[in-house]
């Protein structure tokens, strides 16, 4: 990808450098790193970029052109994460991209899109610091569809905000200060006003909810959601309230667009870039070569309890009841395009959207990896690898 960048970029590294890089970016976000940031920027043609947007795009509008996949994904989402006062489309949305080779040449292939919050503060403070730091100007770019610093950071406020003002708005998480992204916490509060109350701390009265703001209660009038609903699972927290209660409140992420754009609506799509993917419990025998496929949890995250072609065993292990929480998909063999002094390396990369008129795509977030996994926690023992950024040239 960019030879000419990538090559002067890899003769210029300095280890003082990247260290001068992770300062930055942990005094921008206003809070120390607790994962692995990447030595390195990824340098992609804005054609490449543009591409994967695109298809994103297409993707999700397949999904809501298509009212029986749009009825199959509703009824798929469980009892007490439905709304009362959910949002009529979805306010966030990541479509992930593997990069494969193939005859023509490097091609995007999707690996899993998602209606969920991704890291809009962090990202747009990391594409820019690697840039500073770095000095690599010379036209490249953070941004996606003709956006800039202050128009990107315009649309997501809108997104985040609505019509509130900032302190009327929270970023809802569970146990907010133990949480890896809590840079991005920090980092929208420094870029939007908002901050972050853990949802435990809520206090419902009627059908309102407050928060302790400066040591009185202040009422909730939006929540910017980062509760991801099977970690809420997985701890047993009991809320303060329930989603599905008349609240006067509005959301930016209801939790039950989780469900409704995920894995589940793979199956729907048709496109040049969806691997072959089935639901479990529709597949009749196993592809006979199982090490090509994967076996995905319909509503896992951060690529959680994915199983490269399972043994009988496992699959045995699997109730009939339980079948229709997974999907079987063709395995990608990820092309590693990005030449560092550690050896070719492997990018997935996010296109980070926000429905606010309509669905704008805006940023493109990385991760570089090695393994199977491409996950930020999967490769945080490895050099020029972790969560890193796209640099995008022009023409």
């Amino acid at each position: 990808m960019l030879t000419d960048h990538r090559r002067a970029f890899n003769a210029g590294w300095r280890p003082e450098t990247y260290a001068r890089l992770r300062q930055t970016v942990s005094e921008r976000a206003g809070a120390a790193l607790g994962f692995k940031v990447s030595e390195t920027p990824c340098f992609f043609p804005r054609a490449v970029m543009d591409e994967m947007a695109e298809i994103g795009h297409t993707l999700v509008m397949q999904i809501f052109g298509n009212p029986e996949a749009m009825r199959a994904a509703e009824a798929a989402v469980p009892e007490r994460f439905r709304g009362f006062t959910q949002e009529a489309m979805p306010t966030f949305l990541q479509v992930d991209f593997g990069l494969v080779r193939t005859a023509e040449g490097v091609a995007p292939r999707l690996v899993e899109l998602q209606a969920f919050p991704s890291l809009y503060g962090f990202q747009s403070l990391l594409g820019e610091a690697y840039r500073d730091v770095y000095h690599l100007d010379g036209g490249l770019g953070v941004y996606l569809g003709g956006l800039d610093a202050g128009a990107y950071r315009a649309l997501v406020g809108r997104a985040i905000l609505g019509d509130r003002d900032p302190s009327e708005v929270v970023l809802l998480e569970i146990q907010p200060e133990q949480q890896k992204t809590r840079p991005d916490f920090t980092a929208t509060e420094r870029l939007w006003g908002v901050r972050t109350v853990d949802v435990a701390e809520v206090v419902r009265e009627g059908r309102r909810l407050f928060h302790r703001r400066d040591g009185r209660l202040e009422q909730i009038r939006r929540i910017y959601n980062r509760v991801i609903p099977d970690e809420l699972e997985r701890t047993g927290l009991a809320l303060p309230f329930d989603y599905r209660d008349e609240l006067d409140v509005e959301w930016a992420g209801h939790p039950s667009w989780y469900f409704r754009i995920s894995k589940f609506n793979i199956p729907w799509l048709a496109h040049p870039a969806v691997p072959p993917t089935w639901y479990l419990h529709e597949l009749e025998r196993w592809p006979e070569d199982r090490d090509r496929y994967l076996l995905k949890p319909l509503f896992s995250f951060a690529g959680g309890g994915i199983l490269f072609g399972p043994g009988e065993a496992e699959l045995a292990a699997i109730p009939a009841g339980a079948r229709d929480q997974f999907i079987v998909q063709e395995r990608m063999d990820f092309a590693p395009v990005i030449d560092t002094p550690d050896g070719p390396t492997q990018a997935e990369v996010r296109i980070m959207y926000v429905w606010t008129d309509r669905l704008h795509a805006t940023l493109p977030l990385v991760r570089m990896g090695r393994g199977q996994m491409m996950g930020v926690a999967h490769n945080r023992h490895l050099d020029w690898v972790g969560a890193s950024a796209a640099l995008i040239a022009e023409g």
